[in-house]
């Protein structure tokens, strides 16, 4: 049986949908889910991760966890009384979603050492363990949804910056092969998509989908930061205001990873955009 975290989130939501399409046993968690984010196949639990007491009773006779340790709340997590709950159930594998930016900014305190601490926790679990690394994903461009659907405009600084962004679905399928098949214990997997990107060239693809114009706006380095402000602790926004506007080359290289995985190109955004342009009309 197969417990995944964050199942509500673009790629646990994804990631069930994947498992419970093979025929596995899932059992999916989040802090507010309900029947209408699951298959009728898959059971879920209303479990939060902050308190790792509250996930005793689904790690009960599982087999291996997909552990997300993003999120607003990332820095509440005691990784280490989770992966413990997990292993007195009897879970033996673990596939943990960390981020690129454990690697390429070691030094942040946003990414590199939190997201280092919990990459850490798992390793010396004493599980078989597998870390996913995204970098930027696909679906950050939900945020332009309600400016799209009200003004037809999209806005984002640094706009002919480009960045390998990845399909979340892609990031789910890597996580199932790594949850039910053997070989993967102890890699760690970069996953980016298969071309650099920039926010003019998402807005231009998401126009291309709808059929009809987007305006770009380029904002301003300020600009975005106040914007970012309302929503994510400033020590993130400054990471992703570096990563976004002075990326290293090892946050625009292509990563091989998915296409070796999984044994296909990863999706463009173009893709993505298509599948999921009823968000924008």
């Amino acid at each position: 049986m197969f417990v995944v975290t964050g199942a509500t989130g673009n790629v646990g939501r994804s990631l069930v949908q994947v498992l419970a399409a093979a025929g596995a046993q899932v059992t999916a968690t989040s802090r507010g889910i309900s029947d209408e984010d699951v298959p009728e196949s898959v059971q879920y639990t209303r479990a939060d991760l902050v308190d790792p007491e509250s996930l005793r009773p689904v790690f009960d006779g599982a087999d291996a966890l997909f552990l997300q340790s993003g999120g607003p709340s990332a820095h509440l997590l005691s990784p280490q009384d989770i992966l413990d709950v997990a292993k007195a159930g009897g879970v033996g594998r673990v596939v943990l979603l960390s981020s690129q930016g454990v690697a390429t900014r070691p030094h942040s305190a946003s990414h590199g050492d939190l997201g280092r601490s919990i990459e850490d926790a798992v390793q010396q679990s004493g599980m078989d363990w597998t870390i996913l690394r995204p970098g930027g994903f696909n679906s950050n461009a939900y945020a332009w949804a309600e400016s799209v659907r009200a003004r037809r405009t999209a806005a984002a600084p640094f706009a002919d910056i480009g960045l390998p962004t990845i399909d979340p679905d892609d990031i789910a399928e890597v996580a199932a092969a790594a949850l039910r098949e053997d070989g993967h214990a102890g890699q760690i997997y970069e996953l980016t998509g298969p071309a650099l990107s920039t926010p003019r060239q998402r807005a231009e693809a998401i126009a291309n989908a709808l059929g009809e114009p987007v305006r770009f706006i380029e904002q301003t380095r300020d600009e975005a930061r106040a914007q970012m402000l309302r929503f994510m602790p400033e020590p993130v926004v400054e990471t992703t205001l570096s990563i976004l506007g002075e990326p290293t080359p090892a946050e625009q290289r292509i990563s091989p990873d998915v296409e070796r995985l999984l044994g296909r190109a990863p999706r463009t955004f173009a893709d993505w955009a298509q599948r999921h342009i009823a968000a924008f009309r």
